[in-house]
């Protein structure tokens, strides 16, 4: 069957040592799980080529709940070292199910708030100047852009400015910024009392990080959210971003 994905044997190699044991996520990075996250398809809809779905579905779930892509992608993304710049930005993912059923409570939290486009959830990101994910959050899709940004602090590399929109113009973002040495570049809200000047020529360079959120979208199981719980949404988030950004730049 065409278009099928498969991890090549330098991918695996360099995801390896991010699983628990060294063999036990081997035979399972071979049936590329991005193909379901891609393609937007059930899994029992999965191509022949990649084995049972049953198998591949217990696979996704077990290493989500244990946070094995989690740290697939915070492992690679934190092997660029200190960035120059940084951007931050946030995106909403509509939920495509009934309210009972994406509402109801459970063991794992959804995520999942009401805004006036209906039932979705907020991706927020922060990238270095190439546009490329360094941290991720998902949270519900009323919360405040620059309230989840400062929870995305402590897992920040140290860079010399940030770059963001009106939306994270806040007194608190810009103190946690100056505090922690990095010079907010953020564009002043119409309601603030005087002001704050900003570099205008450095800020047009956030169309990267808009450009970034493109690529993950373009997976259907993310762009449109099926799945309930908020740690599978994330895992294939991180997966996505992993393959698409960092997997085969890790070698630099």
């Amino acid at each position: 069957m065409a278009d099928l994905f498969w991890l090549n044997e330098g991918q695996i190699q360099r995801i390896s040592p991010f699983f628990r044991s060294p063999t036990g996520g081997r035979p399972a990075c071979r049936q590329r799980l991005l193909h379901v996250i891609r393609k937007g398809l059930r899994w029992r809809d999965t191509p022949a080529e990649y084995g049972p779905h049953k198998t591949l579905y217990n696979r996704f779930i077990r290493w989500s709940r244990m946070g094995v892509f989690n740290r697939i992608f915070a492992g690679l993304a934190g092997r660029k070292g200190q960035p120059d710049l940084l951007m931050i930005d946030a995106t909403h993912l509509k939920a495509h199910r009934t309210a009972a059923s994406l509402l109801k409570k459970g063991l794992y939290p959804p995520r999942i708030g009401r805004t006036k486009g209906g039932l979705n959830s907020k991706l927020h990101a922060a990238c270095d100047g190439q546009g490329r994910p360094l941290v991720l959050l998902l949270s519900k899709g009323q919360m405040s852009d620059h309230k989840d940004a400062i929870l995305m602090w402590p897992s920040l590399p140290p860079a010399k400015a940030l770059l963001g929109d009106k939306g994270y113009d806040s007194n608190q973002l810009r103190h946690t910024l100056i505090d922690r040495g990095i010079e907010p570049n953020i564009p002043s809200k119409r309601n603030r009392k005087q002001s704050i000047p900003y570099d205008k020529a450095l800020c047009r360079q956030r169309h990267r990080i808009d450009n970034m959120f493109g690529r993950p979208k373009d997976c259907r199981r993310i762009a449109m959210r099926y799945d309930r719980c908020a740690h599978t949404v994330f895992s294939a988030i991180c997966l996505a971003c992993s393959v698409l950004f960092w997997i085969n730049e890790s070698r630099a």
